[in-house]
């Protein structure tokens, strides 16, 4: 059997800490940005809200603030960048929709700067310290893939990761790599107890769709200990990751360390390991209308 030529992209995954400065964060992440693109990287992608500290730890309004329009002032930073670079970003905003609209959002931006489209964030949890339907209205805008310069790709955001349905439905129209930017970490008091055990669900479920829908994941998550409102805070675990089309680790990042990742991968992978191995063809779509469900009682 004849091979697939060869499609091999540099991805570059920037993983940092964040402080109560936007201007300094986007400053940071766009020189990491830079400092990726020199080091090779043609897809870079940053972490979950980038931009100020997790605020979503407690409900107040003053947070609000802290959104911006889309395009605006870091699509904006972010087209220049991709233009002057000649890479495709995927950047994760809190968007200011309207007056009392906002979303958990992702921007994709094509090599020559062209802003392809954003993906809003579906799925959003309310747990201690995680209280984001205060904040983010349900996306709708549905699961999307972009072709880009350097192949085509789906977005996800952090809650996301955890639902097989979003995967697939990305991985449907033809998204090569899924990109998950990711805010998650342990609640200090826990961390003893059920740290390992959350961070291997978390890995695992990732990689566990690469291989259900034979494509490669990059999770980007953030470091540092944040305490934006007092308290224990939240101490963000980092490993950010890259994992190929059976679900191998390809690339990690470390666990309280601010670097960029990159990993290359060969997109021809993706091909191979759909026809070795046919999940896509084999799928009983005809037995499936229950998964519209919430639940079968």
């Amino acid at each position: 059997m004849m091979s697939a030529p060869s499609r091999t992209v540099t991805l570059g995954l920037l993983q940092h800490a964040c402080s109560d400065d936007p201007r300094a964060n986007l400053n940071a992440c766009i020189n990491a940005a830079h400092a990726a693109a020199d080091a090779g990287a043609q897809i870079i992608c940053t972490q979950e809200l980038f931009r100020s500290e997790y605020f979503c730890q407690s409900e107040e309004h003053r947070f609000f603030a802290l959104a911006e329009s889309i395009p605006g002032p870091s699509t904006e930073a972010f087209q220049s960048l991709a233009r002057s670079r000649g890479v495709v970003v995927i950047a994760s905003l809190f968007e200011r929709r309207a007056s009392g609209l906002y979303h958990n959002t992702a921007i994709v931006i094509d090599a020559d700067g062209t802003l392809l489209g954003k993906y809003r964030k579906m799925h959003i949890p309310d747990d201690p310290l995680f209280y984001e339907k205060f904040y983010f209205t349900p996306g709708d805008l549905g699961f999307r893939a972009w072709k880009t310069r350097f192949g085509t790709l789906g977005v996800l955001i952090c809650w996301d990761q955890w639902y097989p349905e979003a995967a697939r439905l990305t991985a449907l129209q033809g998204a090569e790599i899924l990109f998950f930017p990711t805010a998650i970490g342990w609640h200090p008091k826990e961390k003893a107890e059920f740290g390992e055990r959350q961070h291997g669900a978390w890995e695992t479920i990732q990689r566990a769709h690469g291989v259900a829908n034979g494509c490669f994941v990059a999770a980007v998550n953030r470091v540092g200990h944040e305490r934006p409102i007092g308290g224990d805070g939240l101490e963000f675990w980092g490993q950010s990751f890259v994992s190929g089309t059976s679900g191998e680790i390809l690339g990690k990042a470390g666990i309280g360390v601010a670097e960029n990742l990159l990993v290359s991968v060969d997109l021809a992978q993706v091909d191979a390991t759909r026809t070795h191995w046919p999940f896509l063809r084999d799928r009983r779509i005809d037995a499936y209308g229950d998964i519209t469900r919430r639940f079968i009682d």
